[in-house]
C-alpha cells in the first residue's frame, strides 16, 4: 500500500478517535483533522489520480459533514447555532 493511502487511514482512525472525546475536547483536534484533509487528498490524488480521491473526499464530507454545514453557513454570512454542549455558559 503507497504510503498516501497508508496515511489517509491513519486520518481515518484519528478522526473516529477524536469523536470519542467530550464535544469541548473535539474542537483542537477536529480543526487540525480539518485541515489536514485537503493536503491529505491532494497527496492521495498525485499517487492515485482523481478516482480514489473522490473516494477519499466523499469520505471526508460524510465524517466532517456538521462542521462544513456549520463553516458554509458562517461564509454565508448566517448565524448558525452552535450544540448546548459548546455554547458558553454564563
Amino acid at each position: 500500500m503507497s504510503a498516501s493511502l497508508i496515511l489517509g487511514c491513519l486520518w481515518v482512525v484519528a478522526a473516529t478517535g477524536v469523536s470519542f472525546f467530550p464535544m469541548r475536547r473535539q474542537f483542537a483536534p477536529g480543526m487540525f483533522l480539518l485541515i489536514a484533509a485537503p493536503v491529505l487528498l491532494a497527496f492521495i490524488g498525485y499517487q492515485h489520480g482523481i478516482w480514489i480521491t473522490m473516494i477519499g473526499l466523499f469520505a471526508f464530507v460524510s465524517m466532517f459533514r456538521n462542521p462544513l454545514r456549520y463553516l458554509w453557513a458562517k461564509a454565508r454570512g448566517l448565524n448558525p447555532e452552535l450544540p448546548k454542549e459548546l455554547q458558553a455558559k454564563d
